[in-house]
């Protein structure tokens, strides 16, 4: 039988190296993994669907969805997810000591829809009622001058949205104190070259997330898996035979973390802090499936729509392959 040809673009994460290596085949694929970073993937994806199927930033996913955008049909494999009060960071000048006072600010942000964003907006607002009309958002490239977003938004007439001058970075206007902080998913090269003016706005991130998680039971979601709808259409199958093969890469990841040994990673308390973890968020801490991640989707949904990013209030239903909605039993 012929095996179906299958270009899949991701970043070349823990929890996808089984697949990598073959050592976890894709039933009925021929598949070509194309590592690249999450900027590349996604921008290549939306905007010329080079891959079969890649990962994507959910936030653009659900956004383009809520607008009739039909290219691509989900599958809830996450390969990315963070707790972003880490993903913070102020300028030490401007008189901000706790979240409300970023009220006023301006706040530089790479895109607006960027997941991470959006995340960090929905926890400012709903836990420390700072809302986005609150503040004065800068967009653009974060290291490199000249990024835009991957997908056209309008947002509502009371946020105050505009791009940094076309030759400028995020990062050193954070530096310089042209905007008095940032909302981003990578550490800016000022604070990780050790700048004096800048620094996160929750040092003790790992308590202030612990907590949240605690209260919500949320790990946020970066990014799922998507098809293109024009495969899924010819070939539904492909939805539960890549599903099922991310899940058993990712488990085999959590089983390697655990593993006393030789030890899976370079850190020499690895088995330490994945018991902290499991302390904490319990023997899957990286669920991956509808019902074990609805409320994090749900909020997500949630999010986008009041952010004024989706269209209307998205459901998981409409998101996701509805052969990932179940599993055979024997």
């Amino acid at each position: 039988m012929k095996r179906l040809p299958f270009a899949f673009a991701c970043s070349p994460y823990d929890r996808v190296r089984p697949i990598m290596d073959g050592s976890v085949p894709v039933e009925g694929m021929d598949f070509n993994f194309i590592p690249l970073v999450v900027e590349e993937t996604f921008w290549r994806q939306l905007r010329h669907q080079e891959f079969d199927g890649s990962e994507m930033s959910l936030s653009s996913y659900i956004m383009a969805a809520s607008r009739g955008d039909d290219r691509f049909v989900a599958i809830p494999a996450f390969t990315s997810r963070s707790f972003r009060h880490s993903g913070i960071f102020i300028n030490v000048h401007k008189g901000i000591r706790k979240p409300e006072d970023l009220k006023g600010k301006r706040i530089g942000v790479p895109e607006y829809q960027l997941t991470a964003a959006v995340w960090q907006r929905g926890l400012l607002q709903h836990e420390y009622d700072v809302h986005p009309r609150d503040i004065r958002w800068k967009s653009g490239g974060e290291e490199t001058p000249g990024r835009g977003e991957k997908l056209k938004i309008e947002l509502p007439n009371d946020i105050d949205y505009a791009p940094i001058p076309e030759e400028k970075t995020l990062s050193g206007m954070l530096d310089a104190g042209e905007i008095d902080a940032l909302l981003a998913p990578r550490a800016p090269s000022c604070f990780v070259n050790g700048s004096l003016n800048v620094k996160r706005l929750w040092e003790n991130y790992r308590e202030v997330e612990a907590d949240y998680y605690r209260r919500t039971r949320i790990f946020p979601i970066m990014h799922c898996v998507v098809i293109k709808h024009s495969v899924y259409k010819e070939s539904p199958w492909v939805a539960q035979s890549l599903y099922k093969a991310l899940l058993a890469a990712k488990n085999i990841t959590l089983k390697n973390l655990q593993t006393t040994e030789a030890l899976h990673a370079t850190l020499p308390w690895l088995v330490f802090e994945t018991q902290r973890t499991k302390e904490i968020m319990g023997e899957d801490w990286w669920p991956y499936g509808i019902e074990k991640n609805r409320e994090a989707i749900d909020a997500l949904c949630d999010y986008s729509f009041e952010q004024g990013l989706s269209a209307r209030k998205m459901t998981i239903e409409e998101l996701f392959a509805p052969e990932t909605f179940d599993e055979f039993k024997i």
